[in-house]
């Protein structure tokens, strides 16, 4: 079960707001954390906790297709990400990092910034604590639920 505070964006979040080109001369996780959503929040780094999410609209993760914008988010603590849809190879990049995503259109237009969201990923179920509300997310394969549930595909791999 997934629960935190929501940070709400809008379409087309690329991942040069993800994570700013400029940063990507370091492989270090917390340093590419650091700088998570700077080009689009400049503060986001000083407001989320661990546990928080991000609830985004169409195509979140477009641009290039560099694995440092899903890593970035997850070093910084961020549980998930709810969007509307997703860039396909960005999509797959968290799959392989074991960062969980979720497709909702209704949830990812209903979510408010600040609200307080559980994503129960065995039921499919979104919930808005603040609204009292539950939306559906696309469900995964089972082999892709498996990796998230692994922490990644490497972890996966190790197990399997």
């Amino acid at each position: 079960m997934i629960n935190g505070k929501s940070w709400k964006y809008g379409d087309n979040v690329n991942t040069d707001e993800i994570i700013p080109a400029r940063y990507l001369n370091t492989t270090d996780e917390k340093e590419l954390a650091a700088h998570c959503m700077e080009d689009i929040d400049q503060d986001f780094v000083k407001k989320a906790s661990v546990g928080d999410l991000i609830v985004a609209g169409e195509n979140f993760g477009c641009g290039s297709s560099r694995e440092h914008a899903p890593i970035c988010i997850k070093a910084l603590g961020i549980s998930c990400v709810i969007a509307k849809s997703f860039a396909r190879i960005f999509f797959r990049n968290c799959i392989n990092i074991g960062l969980p995503i979720f497709e909702s259109e209704d949830a990812a237009a209903e979510i408010s910034d600040g609200d307080n969201v559980q994503v129960d990923i065995n039921k499919n179920i979104i919930t808005n604590l603040t609204k009292n509300k539950d939306y559906s997310f696309t469900p995964f394969a089972d082999e892709m639920k498996d990796i998230i549930t692994a922490g990644g595909l490497m972890e996966y791999i190790k197990t399997n």
